[in-house]
This record gives C-alpha cells, sequence and structure tokens, in this order.
C-alpha cells in the first residue's frame, strides 16, 4: 500500500511540474500559440459550462465505443480461427498483411467516397484500421494456449461450451486485454482524424473549427477534456481488468 501511495505521489508531483515548466514558458514567450494552462483551464470551465464540450465530448465517446466493441470482437473471432487453423491462417494472413500496412487517411478516405459522410463511414473507417492489430494479438495468444489443458477437459469429458469459457477463453485473457488496451488508445486518434475529414460535430470537428482561426486555448482545452477521459478510462477499467486476466496465471 505505502509503495502504491508512493508511486501515485510521484505520478502526481511530476504532472505538478509539468505544469509549472508549462506556465513558466508560457509567462517568458508570451505568444499567443502557447496559451497558459490558466487560460486552457478557464476556457475549459467556460465549454464544460455551456454544454458545448460535453455535448461534442459525448458523440467522440460514442463513437470510440462503437469502433472499440465492433473492431474487437471481429478481430478477437478472426484471430482465434486463425490461431487454431492452418488453412484459415493461410488464406487471411495475406489480406491481415495488406489491411496492417494500409494508412489510416487512405481507409478513411475511402470509407467516405464508397459509403458517403455518414456515421455508418466513420465506424467503418475507425474499424478497419483497428481490426488487423487485434488479429495479430489475438491469433499469438490463440498459438499460444496450453493444448494439455484442453486435452485434460477432453479426458473428463467437459462439454464444449465449458471447455472454451474455462479451459480455453482465460489462457486468451492477457492477449484479449492487451489488445483492448493497445486498441482503445489507437482507435480514439483515428476517430479524431475521422471527425476532422467528414464529421459536423465531436471533438476532431471542433479542433479542425479551432485551428482555421488559430484558436490555440481551445485546441488545448479540448484536447486535456479528451486525454483525462482516455486516462481515466485506462486507470479505472483496463488496469484492473489486467490484474484480474493475470490472476489464473499465480
Amino acid at each position: 500500500m505505502i509503495i502504491k501511495n508512493n508511486s501515485l505521489l510521484i505520478k502526481l508531483l511530476s504532472f505538478i511540474l509539468l505544469l509549472i515548466f508549462w506556465l513558466i514558458l508560457a509567462s517568458i514567450l508570451n505568444i499567443e500559440t502557447l496559451p497558459s494552462p490558466l487560460e486552457v483551464f478557464f476556457k475549459l470551465q467556460k465549454d464544460l459550462s455551456n454544454g458545448s464540450l460535453i455535448y461534442h465530448l459525448s458523440i467522440t465517446l460514442y463513437r470510440v465505443l462503437v469502433s472499440f466493441l465492433l473492431a474487437m470482437f471481429i478481430g478477437v473471432v478472426i484471430g482465434i480461427l486463425m490461431g487454431n487453423n492452418k488453412k484459415i491462417d493461410n488464406i487471411l494472413d495475406s489480406w491481415n498483411i495488406i489491411f496492417l500496412n494500409i494508412p489510416a487517411l487512405v481507409l478513411i478516405i475511402l470509407s467516405y467516397v464508397w459509403f458517403g459522410l455518414t456515421e455508418l463511414a466513420a465506424i467503418i473507417a475507425v474499424s478497419l484500421n483497428k481490426i488487423p492489430n487485434v488479429i495479430v494479438t489475438i491469433r499469438e495468444g490463440a498459438r499460444a494456449v496450453n493444448r494439455d489443458l484442453l486435452q485434460v477437459a477432453e479426458v473428463y469429458r467437459v462439454s464444449k461450451s465449458k471447455k472454451f469459457t474455462l479451459f480455453y477463453l482465460p489462457q486468451l485473457y492477457p492477449y484479449l486485454v492487451a489488445s483492448a488496451r493497445g486498441g482503445i488508445s489507437l482507435i480514439w486518434k483515428i476517430v479524431l482524424v475521422v471527425e476532422l475529414l467528414g464529421r459536423s460535430n465531436g471533438i476532431g470537428f471542433k479542433l479542425h473549427e479551432f485551428f482555421q482561426f488559430f484558436d490555440i486555448t481551445s485546441i488545448l482545452a479540448y484536447t486535456f477534456a479528451f486525454v483525462v477521459i482516455m486516462i481515466a478510462i485506462e486507470n479505472l477499467f483496463f488496469v484492473p481488468l489486467d490484474k484480474m486476466a493475470n490472476k489464473w496465471r499465480t
């Protein structure tokens, strides 16, 4: 407990030092392109009170959540199939490599061209950018599964559903959490680009709007708000999930 508290204290002090450095640098330079933390905070407070930030933030988080769930579901299913079936792996491996190497911007543009400037196109574009990464991680996890444990289940005539949920799936948990943690950080960045290019709301749309007016204070305020939310999701959800996923190993 003491070690954990010390770790949190060090992180807090590090963040405070960063703010102090930012404040000093902004005061020394005194330029419009580097507003002080106080200016950013007041802008953040203003847009929170008038509801503008909450509105655009909620829309972006919705797109992140839907794209994340879709990418994880498709990626996990395909990854398990490829990790357990050599023929399927041989057929889909080249396809996956191609999608892994197509730039995110290209997939976004193609989605908008093919499906129009719609919400569906935005979700598809984000999901397509993440699915190949999930497949790679889950496939490696499926290959690393201890087959001896599965044979034990067969000897004791465990049903297929229990064999999957009690013997197979727990071995995949660390890989699932790893792909999820990496996925959420990648997806929210791509969502912002998708919104910037073809949506009329969301954090990405607002950042593009602020850029046109060189409103650096607003850019930093909205970026800070979104990053705080994503860090909170990481620490409140994924970190405990990661610990639970690795419990079975101890």
